[in-house]
């Protein structure tokens, strides 16, 4: 009996040996054995999301801000020179820099950012190779562009004199035209060299050779002006010859080994395709052009205003300094551009929207400082440019209007530089005419026939036609389908490897 209890008692132990000899030990136990103890990793909160992008944007933005303040510091040196020289001159050169030259600056500023789309999204989706082609590419069709719009610099006088402008700032304009036209044939070279650096996120050498350029420039204005007395000729000069410095540097690190996975030397391909990019370009330059020349408009119709030298050079220090300030915003359209350009590139649509949410929030704030900056200090604003009583007591008071315009322009670049991240500049083409020149204009005009001050009434209903393009920009971007957005973006890169091929 006794062998038989112990003998159940063996086969019962045997069994549980069995049993236990089965499961899995806790030694060895990992996180794909055990799907109740697997370890997730901790999820990034908002605060440090925000944070990460945040630096990805200023690492884009913050070498573009200091490039973009210092090329135009080049033109803002040379209206301080000018002004310096007499009202005449100062009113010739600015009307010639911020009317002229903005028209083929704002278009072919425009016509680049194609670049930015289709290099951001090939940078992002890895086909570098890619890059060089697309920027030889734009060297074709921006140059043919640009010597396109020459009559504009020819025949400056007699269209400033068709447009109402007083004969002696007309003539002394135009004959400063024709000394920028070398100015001009830059912009095709340094935009799109600019825009392949920044897709690749080579910034800080693009900023280098900007502030090289800017501290030449610097030095041959004062050589020009005030020991060889050339005058507003010479003035004219030196802002070619320092952009041109800036091109060469730009060339000269992209063509001897700063790109060696994007810039493989000149390639048939760059004449294939240029339909398309031409579209694309033209799309673009439209957008800016229509943008950047918007409040430009305030100078021609200060031609038609009493003291009209005076006018022009309050008007052309708060354009200005409007367009110094610009410099900031059209930063982060670029940087915010390429975010979204290489997110949609990568198939992240998530990251995409995010980028776009914390570039608007980094501008208003910056565009709020400016905004006390400018209502704090207005008036001692004029002073940097001119030494006329008169001039500086109409900058003073314009300097209300100019603050809130720089607070309202803030938020739309991000927004345009959402729709050149995505391809759709057309788009915000179509938006500008309607909010400028269907909405801003109209009213502008109104408000300027109603209110005593007629300059002030023009600004303030330009100013209404910015709020309103605002609007329906943001109401854009909120719709924008980003899963959509990705697999356009994945279509064209297959597409333009396969045509290549």
């Amino acid at each position: 009996m006794m062998k038989i209890y112990f003998k159940k008692i063996e086969v019962i132990k045997q069994r549980f040996v069995e049993l236990f000899s089965n499961m899995p030990n806790n030694n060895t136990l990992n996180e794909t054995e055990h799907p109740l103890i697997r370890s997730t990793p901790p999820q990034p909160s908002l605060f440090q999301r925000t944070c990460s992008e945040s630096k990805k944007l200023c690492h884009i933005a913050a070498p573009s801000i200091f490039t973009r303040l210092a090329m135009f510091s080049i033109t803002v040196v040379t209206q301080s020179f000018a002004g310096h020289l007499g009202d005449l001159d100062l009113a010739a050169i600015s009307i010639a820099c911020t009317v002229l030259i903005s028209i083929t600056f704002g278009f072919t500023l425009g016509m680049a950012s194609a670049l930015e789309t289709l290099c951001g999204q090939a940078y992002g989706a890895g086909h570098h190779r890619m890059l060089g082609v697309y920027l030889q590419r734009s060297w074709l069709v921006l140059f043919l562009s640009s010597i396109l719009m020459l009559p504009i610099f020819v025949f400056a006088a007699p269209l400033l004199k068709l447009v109402g402008q007083p004969v002696a700032v007309a003539e002394q304009a135009g004959l400063v035209a024709v000394w920028l036209i070398p100015f001009h044939l830059s912009f095709p070279f340094q935009f799109t060299l600019q825009r392949f650096l920044q897709c690749q996120l080579k910034t800080a050498i693009v900023a280098w050779v900007s502030g090289v350029a800017l501290a030449i420039h610097v030095l041959v204005s004062w050589v020009f002006v005030y020991r060889m007395r050339i005058g507003i000729v010479g003035t004219a000069l030196t802002i070619g010859f320092s952009w041109w410095i800036s091109v060469l540097g730009l060339l000269g690190y992209t063509l001897f080994g700063g790109c060696p996975d994007s810039w493989s030397g000149f390639s048939s391909e760059a004449f294939v395709g240029l339909w398309d990019f031409f579209k694309l370009a033209l799309a673009s330059g439209l957008m800016l052009a229509l943008e950047n020349f918007y409040y430009r408009l305030l100078l021609i119709v200060s031609g038609y205003m009493r003291n009209t030298e005076i006018a022009i050079d309050a008007l052309s220090v708060c354009v200005t300094i409007y367009g110094w300030e610009s410099m900031i915003p059209l930063a982060f359209l670029g940087a915010t551009g390429v975010r979204v350009a290489n997110e949609l590139g990568a198939g992240n649509a998530e990251g995409a929207k995010f980028a776009t949410v914390v570039s608007v929030v980094i501008t208003v704030l910056v565009g709020f400082v400016f905004w006390l900056i400018i209502l704090f200090f207005n008036k001692n604003l004029a002073l940097i440019f001119t030494s006329s009583s008169s001039v500086i007591q109409m900058v003073n008071e314009l300097s209300v209007l100019l603050a809130f315009t720089i607070l309202l322009n803030c938020i739309q670049p991000v927004l345009s530089g959402v729709a050149v991240g995505s391809g759709r500049q057309a788009i915000v083409a179509y938006i500008n005419i309607g909010s400028y020149y269907m909405v801003g204009i109209p009213l502008g005009v109104l408000l300027g026939w109603l209110l005593p001050s007629a300059i002030v009434g023009m600004w303030t209903g330009m100013m209404s036609g910015t709020v309103f393009q605002t609007l329906i920009l943001a109401i854009v971007t909120m719709r924008y389908d980003w899963q959509k957005e990705v697999r356009k973006a994945q279509i064209l890169i297959k597409e333009e490897a396969s045509s290549n091929q």
